[in-house]
């Protein structure tokens, strides 16, 4: 009968498999997080974009009755609205004049916040996140942005 030893781990050995592990997610490309960011974030105001067109005179009336932006009429914020999360969210998809976009979207979700829907602050928080990371970082490489900036900049214009 053979018996076989086991020899332990050297402990530097298992902490450098479980460092090697906690580091798998360091090596996701910051420009794949930019994408899918602004994927994400464009899609919520593209769908609703979508829904105000799809039957704008339930639109003019939930902005009338139900939304009730203060100081602009209700035809006014309703185009605003929408014209708003049509051109950010296809910005975004784009990548381009992010940032821009990105602002311009914060806005429309500051009004949302405060004067539509303040009780869903945990969902606006979401896009808020989402809006300020490609404010802050840009829309990474995969992006209409760094093609022109790389074009640019080749010509001597950045």
């Amino acid at each position: 009968m053979t018996t076989f030893e086991v020899a332990p781990m050297d402990r530097r050995t298992v902490s450098s498999i479980l460092a090697d592990i906690v580091s798998i997610p360091e090596r996701i490309p910051l420009s794949l997080v930019q994408l899918l960011t602004r994927i994400a974030v464009g899609h919520v105001f593209w769908a609703s974009a979508q829904s105000k067109l799809a039957s704008w005179p339930v639109t003019l009336q939930l902005f009338a009755l139900e939304y009730r932006v203060p100081v602009l009429p209700p035809d006014l914020a309703a185009s605003l609205a929408t014209a708003a999360e049509l051109s950010g969210s296809v910005l975004l998809f784009a990548g381009l004049l992010t940032r821009l976009a990105a602002l311009q979207l914060l806005g429309v979700v500051a009004v949302i916040q405060l004067f539509v829907f303040p009780g869903n602050w945990a969902e606006h928080l979401l896009w808020t996140s989402g809006l300020l990371l490609l404010l802050a970082r840009g829309p990474g490489m995969i992006s209409l942005d760094f093609i022109a900036s790389r074009l640019l900049a080749r010509r001597g214009w950045l």
